[in-house]
């Protein structure tokens, strides 16, 4: 550490601008500063220990003391620390790591990598290759995006046109144009005021197909959506929505693009949110938990059917004219290919599932006991908590009240993480039983001191 404790302290949020945060804020209210973590417990700059149940952000899925990991990544800074992945070089980690993804991802169709730096840039390249496949193909009129209104896909201006949550989108308008969202199947808040989910996931279908009669399906590229929408509230889909708009997008000649930047890799209790609703996309955005954490890293997979029409195209139109500085950094490569052997010996998407059921099961407790908590939603280790001022009016709990939830929760030894009027939880693949009871201990605490 260059500094004591004092001084960061006194700097905190002085000279650094947070991420979705108002930088003001940030500086009445400075954050907590974690100075240390392991397995799946964190430490503040007081010393204060906390359970992570936010899992960094979505990603840390094998907790902080992966050794495998860490060894991987200090062994491939001495032996190569960067080359470029650009026309005419490769390496090492990137070429294994290529084969080792299109076997993972066999059961999802995926059959190539296009490397990226994390999960925006993952979005961005999947958006980009999706206009390119039918520029190829000779439909340069399918221009358009459709997504879904409470979807969540990150940050840079292709993502953010597409995003379905106003908040990531009104202070950087005007976006991309043609692109254009739909009703999501979110049982609790809906246009059609239905609460019957697979009565509702139809009628956001036929919300679908109606825009695409409108737009011309002769005009547009893709479909992206999360399998379990995350950012946006942790909203399941019902088992029929997937597979109905895969069978839309074959029909309509649309894309489908999965956007498995949190999904991926075990967090719904499926090793992909595709293969949880027994989907197969046509491009599928990963990142976060393909490292742990522990490196800046995706990749977008690339099903046959686009990539046959890339790899049999003899004109410019096929030319990738695209990528990214740290694209297959070796470094990352290879903290990846230490990450997915210790996922699959962790059996994480089983843990996930089972540790999920239990922690549901406490937040529905928590629901029949606090008054605060209108809506429990879940999959997996992917579990909200809708806080609200009045059941019966949906009316959202006001900020003071969720910052007392907040705070409370985290001094009772729980970090957990709030967007709007909800609480996200989304830990470590590896929790245990006692885990789960201690994360509904502390909210327990939390809800009971907003009242």
């Amino acid at each position: 550490m260059l500094h004591d404790n004092n001084f960061l302290k006194e700097n905190n949020a002085r000279h650094m601008w947070h991420p979705m945060a108002h930088p003001a804020e940030m500086r009445a209210h400075p954050p907590k500063v974690i100075t240390g973590a392991e397995g799946v417990t964190l430490t503040d700059v007081d010393g204060h220990r906390t359970l992570d149940a936010v899992g960094g952000l979505w990603n840390v899925n094998l907790g902080y003391s992966c050794d495998p990991i860490k060894r991987a990544i200090t062994e491939q800074l001495d032996r190569l620390a960067y080359y470029s992945a650009f026309r005419g070089t490769s390496t090492g980690p990137a070429i294994e790591l290529s084969y080792m993804l299109a076997e993972w991802f066999a059961p999802d169709g995926m059959v190539r990598s296009f490397f990226t730096s994390g999960g925006s840039d993952s979005v961005e390249s999947a958006l980009r290759l999706a206009r390119q496949y039918h520029k190829i193909r000779g439909e340069r009129d399918r221009t358009k995006f459709l997504s879904l209104k409470k979807g969540y896909h990150g940050t840079h201006f292709g993502g953010a046109s597409v995003n379905g949550n106003a908040n990531f989108r009104r202070n950087y308008e005007p976006l991309l144009p043609g692109c254009h969202h739909l009703p999501s199947p979110y049982t609790y808040r809906n246009p059609f005021n239905e609460s019957d989910p697979a009565k509702l996931a139809q009628l956001c279908i036929n919300a679908l197909e109606d825009e695409i009669a409108f737009q011309g399906a002769d005009t547009i590229a893709a479909f992206i959506m999360e399998p379990v929408l995350g950012a946006g509230g942790v909203i399941p889909p019902h088992e029929s929505f997937m597979p109905k708009v895969r069978e839309i997008c074959d029909r309509t000649g649309i894309l489908l693009i999965a956007d498995e930047v949190i999904t991926a890799f075990g967090r719904t209790g499926a090793w992909t949110g595709s293969r949880l609703w027994g989907v197969k996309p046509d491009l599928m955005c990963t990142a976060k938990a393909i490292t742990n954490g522990y490196f800046p890293f995706g990749a977008v997979m690339i099903s046959e059917k686009v990539a046959e029409v890339f790899e049999n195209d003899d004109t410019a139109f096929g030319s990738i004219g695209h990528g990214y500085t740290y694209s297959a950094h070796p470094v990352g490569a290879a903290a990846a290919l230490a990450c997915i052997p210790e996922i699959t010996r962790a059996n994480v998407a089983g843990n996930a599932a089972a540790r999920g059921a239990e922690l549901i099961a406490g937040a529905q407790a928590l629901m029949a006991k606090h008054a605060l908590v209108g809506d429990v939603r879940g999959k997996g280790l992917m579990v909200a908590l809708e806080l609200v001022s009045d059941r019966e009016t949906k009316k959202p709990a006001d900020k003071a009240t969720i910052a007392t939830v907040y705070e409370t929760t985290y001094q009772a030894g729980v970090m957990i993480r709030v967007s709007g009027p909800n609480i996200i939880l989304s830990p470590p693949l590896v929790i245990t039983a006692d885990d789960v009871q201690k994360i509904v201990g502390a909210l327990d605490a939390g809800l009971a001191a907003a009242r």
